[in-house]
């Protein structure tokens, strides 16, 4: 199986939990913070970093990896 790369040139600006907390009920992690739900997409890197200053937002800027394509054919699989 190979992984694509769709909708991999988008920038996204996410918000962490300010106070994770435990349901008593189910368990499950929780939060009264409604920020968490909150993605915002942009097209360059640039825009994202702007935003984030002028909402006078903290950010922390995460690079994507650079991937390594190794191209094979379905015959490599018997000649090896």
């Amino acid at each position: 199986m190979q992984s694509g790369v769709g909708k991999s040139d988008k920038w996204i600006l996410e918000f962490e939990t300010n106070d994770p907390t435990k349901n008593p009920l189910m368990g499950w992690e929780s939060s009264n913070d409604t920020l968490t739900e909150l993605k915002l997409e942009f097209s360059t890197k640039d825009l994202a970093i702007n935003y984030a200053k002028k909402k006078k937002i903290d950010y922390e800027i995460i690079e994507p990896k650079k991937r390594k394509i190794v191209k094979k054919s379905y015959a490599n699989n018997f000649l090896n």
